[in-house]
């Protein structure tokens, strides 16, 4: 009867395609932007299709939505901590001019 069980998730799980996991938006928040924000959405994403195949649906689901989560994040902090830098940059270097 397990048998039967297991095979009824796996047909489930043929049915439908995998959530998108959002690896490559994770790689690049790592790269470009916040690296421990980028970490933690990489570690979600890699979940995402091990949890499907698993026959996990819901999993799948909760997992690509934290990578989304975390991946914007760390885009978002990583932006506003670039703006950040070129404001101070920019006070700095006014600041150096003769008055």
């Amino acid at each position: 009867m397990n048998d039967n069980f297991n095979q009824g998730q796996h047909q489930g799980s043929q049915l439908r395609t995998p959530p998108d996991n959002n690896l490559v938006g994770a790689i690049l928040t790592t790269v470009c932007c916040c690296l421990p924000f980028g970490i933690v959405s990489i570690v979600f994403a890699a979940q995402v299709n091990t949890k499907f195949q698993a026959g996990d649906l819901e999993g799948a689901l909760q997992a690509a939505s934290k990578s989304r989560l975390w991946m914007w994040w760390g885009i978002g902090i990583g932006l506003a901590g670039g703006v950040l830098y070129g404001l101070l940059m920019f006070a700095g270097a006014a600041a150096a001019l003769p008055a």
